[in-house]
């Protein structure tokens, strides 16, 4: 009897354990999903206020380089077809290289980018092993491939016009490709007889491969391209801006040009045509340069040299901000890094590269009038957006433009425009510090800010000059099942720039 009563009253307290922790598990889910509701409808209301009134003119923003044909699939599904049996067995650093020349390295590039959750954009030189990759993807289940309109300046160009801007394009583009631009867009730029092909190997979180898993949703992209490189567009565009004067110029695609085999002198010969373009923008016209996926040292000191210093504004997401952070204060470029960083990393890092961009301008502006003082950082990452903007600079509605860029992310990468919370992971805690110093304030994500801002004072230079600058960190309502993250930057760094404009 005694034994029975025992085993009773062990059965009893299992089924009161289950049950507690059933209890507090609902608990703890209705605690998060009301904690999101309160987020989307604060980020809502922030967005709602950027409404235009029926008396103020489109913003006109122009865009260059370049378009492509995006055929995207399943990563994983992809190669476990054809590679299945070739999984590297350890992709380490050596899957990082800059140029993909055949197959064995391909899987070990990927299993590299794959396993650090990093977006990756690389050249594949063997044109026959690319065309060959193409024909793999054609043949797959049609229900398992998608097709778009690729490139970073159409797909800029397209959310700056669903913004409501009025919008001028430079790219060369086939019969084929420009149906799918609207109509509205102007496009400066010949038709070409076919498009460059980017494969684009998406994979969700938690996604398998071999001994590898995926720590977040994110993209490899292949391309052999023969027309993007070149930049063929930049003069059609330049003669097109004389008459368009724009409130806004935005120059991306540029890192096409990585990795490309050039003549002697050509590739520089391009850039000084890009810096042109630049420098020829009345001073109430802003610049801005899209960051990318870039991997060779010297492409990246070329940018420094004929286009960081003639633009305002910069964008760009994780990765790129911890590239350009090393080129700028060792000469050196990064391999995938954190791919969900702290706040306050982040942060720390923005404020070093916009106090060298300073410091590099007050250095040389004597001697080239046409140098511009960088104004506006825009870092997108998966979990916050964070824009730091000079204090009375052109760009107005900062927190308006952080929480828009939130809202893009989700809207994007769900591909839906209703946000439901019940399909949103929340990956920021209800605080953050602004910086990793020590005595470092901390901001509270809540109710009563649901994009907090705050302004500060950045010291630079020799003389230990102070300029007052505004940050705003807007949480992303992380999309649950990830449906696209190719094109997710470009649409979620055009939408907090059309929100300053």
């Amino acid at each position: 009897m005694t034994a029975l009563r025992y085993m009773g009253w062990i059965t009893g307290c299992s089924v009161l354990t289950a049950f507690v922790s059933i209890i507090w598990q609902a608990f703890i889910t209705l605690q998060t999903l009301n904690r999101t509701t309160v987020l989307l409808t604060g980020l809502l209301a922030i967005e709602g206020s950027l409404k235009r009134t029926a008396l103020e003119p489109a913003p006109k923003v122009a865009i260059g380089y370049g378009a492509c044909t995006d055929l995207q699939i399943n990563a994983t599904e992809f190669l476990d077809r054809y590679y299945g049996r070739r999984i590297p067995v350890a992709a380490a650093t050596t899957g990082s290289r800059a140029v993909v020349n055949n197959e064995d390295e391909l899987l070990q590039s990927f299993a590299y980018y794959f396993q650090n959750g990093a977006a990756a954009e690389r050249v594949m030189a063997n044109s026959t092993l690319f065309t060959q990759l193409v024909g793999y993807a054609k043949i797959m289940d049609k229900e398992r491939i998608h097709w778009y309109m690729g490139g970073n300046a159409p797909l800029m160009a397209v959310r700056f016009f669903m913004e409501g801007a009025e919008v001028l394009l430079g790219a060369h583009m086939s019969k084929k490709l420009r149906p799918l631009l609207p109509k509205e867009i102007r496009l400066a730029g010949d038709e070409i007889p076919n498009d460059d092909i980017h494969l684009i190997l998406e994979y969700k979180a938690g996604d398998r491969w071999g001994p590898y898993v995926a720590p977040r949703a994110n993209r490899y992209i292949l391309h052999n391209d023969r027309n993007n490189p070149h930049l063929r567009a930049v003069e059609q565009l330049t003669d097109a801006l004389k008459m368009y004067q724009p409130q806004l110029l935005v120059v991306s695609g540029l890192q096409m040009m990585d990795m490309f085999t050039f003549n002697p002198g050509e590739r520089e010969a391009r850039l000084q045509q890009v810096q042109r373009q630049l420098t020829s923008q009345p001073a109430d016209t802003l610049n801005h340069f899209e960051m990318a996926s870039y991997v060779e040292l010297q492409l990246l000191q070329q940018l420094r040299h004929f286009v960081l210093p003639y633009v305002d504004s910069l964008g760009m997401n994780e990765q790129e901000l911890s590239n350009l952070q090393q080129v700028l204060a060792h000469g050196r470029t990064t391999l995938a890094t954190d791919w969900n960083p702290r706040i306050a990393h982040t942060l720390d890092q923005m404020r070093e590269v916009f106090i060298s961009l300073l410091e590099d301008y007050g250095d040389r502006s004597s001697r080239d009038s046409k140098r511009r003082c960088i104004s506006r950082i825009h870092v997108h990452t998966l979990a916050y957006q964070a824009i730091l903007t000079t204090a009375g600079s052109k760009w107005k509605n900062t927190r308006a433009a952080a929480a828009k860029a939130a809202l893009t992310a989700h809207r994007y990468v769900c591909k839906s425009q209703f946000i439901n919370p019940e399909a949103v992971l929340q990956v920021l805690d209800d605080s953050f510090a602004t910086s990793a110093q020590a005595d470092a304030p901390r901001m509270r994500i809540g109710a009563a800010s649901p994009v907090p801002c705050w302004r500060e004072y950045i010291q630079y230079g020799r003389q230990r000059q102070r300029l007052e600058v505004e940050i705003c960190v807007a949480p992303v309502l992380v999309c649950r099942e990830a449906r696209k993250t190719a094109g997710a930057g470009d649409n979620i760094s055009a939408s907090g720039l059309a929100a300053q404009l």
